[in-house]
């Protein structure tokens, strides 16, 4: 009888370390996990300044048309005016618009707070515009379809979490993030192919879009060496070195050939 009762003790000491009632490891990647970084603030009295211009060389390439006549919704809302491709747009100052800037590495390895106002990406005459955003990683973006005729947003990320939803006209906005840092996001729309937009995800707030006139200002840099990018969705990226002192501000341009 006490053979039969040492018996079960062992057997149920082995169901029970079966079962994993033994000692529990810690995952590699939990015990890995870095410490939470501090919250960062911007020291507005030293905070610099950069800025700059991207600037564009040699024969300056023809917008090309987008045929919209598949779809007539699309196309009335471009009538007597066909709609031009934005990969490639320069202005009348020879500079490019859609260039994202951003400071790639130098940047203290701090929790920057994350805006709460979130950025807008319309669905407008089917197209996306603003063409080229950026937000902080975990920051909202409000998309829009201010179109009368169906949208399907689909990012196309490497790092963050990719999704694919539709969104009928003039519908209820959608408010999305991605959690963590990543430059660039393609996003195109699976209903009409030419759409195409990008978002440059940042976890820090010292990056910028050019526009119109090519320009760009970084602000709120505490002082330091920084590595500074330009991202363009054709030409692709370019990269320089530059110091900031307390309350300094300083020029960085650069220059794209066709």
């Amino acid at each position: 009888m006490k053979s039969i009762f040492v018996s079960t003790l062992a057997a149920s000491a082995l169901f029970v370390a079966g079962c994993g009632g033994g000692k529990t490891e810690t995952p590699k990647e939990e015990a890995a996990a870095p410490a939470t970084a501090p919250t960062a603030t911007i020291d507005q009295a030293n905070a610099a300044t950069v800025t700059g211009k991207v600037s564009f060389s040699g024969a300056k390439p023809a917008m090309r048309n987008i045929d919209m006549s598949a779809n007539p919704a699309c196309a009335r809302a471009h009538a007597g005016a066909p709609p031009h491709s934005e990969e490639v747009v320069v202005n009348d100052n020879n500079t490019l618009k859609n260039v994202f800037v951003w400071v790639k590495a130098g940047v203290p390895d701090q929790q920057w707070p994350v805006p709460s106002t979130p950025v807008e990406l319309d669905q407008k005459g089917c197209m996306y515009g603003p063409h080229v955003i950026g937000v902080m990683a975990r920051q909202n973006i409000r998309i829009l379809n201010t179109d009368p005729t169906n949208h399907n947003i689909h990012p196309l990320p490497k790092i963050n979490q990719e999704w694919n939803e539709s969104q009928p006209p003039n519908g209820e906005a959608k408010l999305k993030n991605f959690a963590r840092e990543e430059v660039m996001i393609p996003v195109k729309c699976n209903v009409h192919p030419w759409m195409r937009s990008y978002i440059g995800v940042v976890n820090h707030p010292f990056f910028a879009v050019t526009g119109d006139d090519g320009s760009f200002t970084i602000k709120g840099l505490p002082p330091g060496k920084y590595t500074v990018e330009a991202w363009h969705e054709k030409y692709g990226t370019q990269d320089t070195e530059v110091t900031v002192a307390p309350k300094d501000s300083k020029t960085v341009d650069f220059n794209f050939k066709g």
